[in-house]
């Protein structure tokens, strides 16, 4: 593993049923929502999430570019339970 992968991987904590930003319980997921989604800059979720550094916010971010498949998978089956609960 690369050593940028490796710092990657000490910023995400992926064992349990979604990633999340070590130390936290902030999901990846959320983080990629507010970047892609929201038009956020990586500046303006760290101002949103005052607990969170730049460092763990692109680490998040790396690791969705690096699972696209699975962070997409989880924001449609967040909708769904969204919409079967309204």
């Amino acid at each position: 593993m690369s050593l940028a992968a490796e710092q990657v991987r000490s910023h995400i904590d992926d064992t349990g049923a979604r990633a999340v930003i070590a130390g936290t319980d902030t999901k990846v997921s959320q983080v990629a929502s507010e970047y892609e989604h929201m038009g956020m800059t990586p500046d303006e979720i760290a101002e949103a999430h005052p607990h969170l550094g730049l460092a763990e916010i692109h680490a998040a971010l790396a690791y969705y570019y690096d699972h696209q498949d699975l962070i997409r998978r989880e924001w449609v089956e967040t909708e769904a339970l969204i919409s079967e609960l309204r």
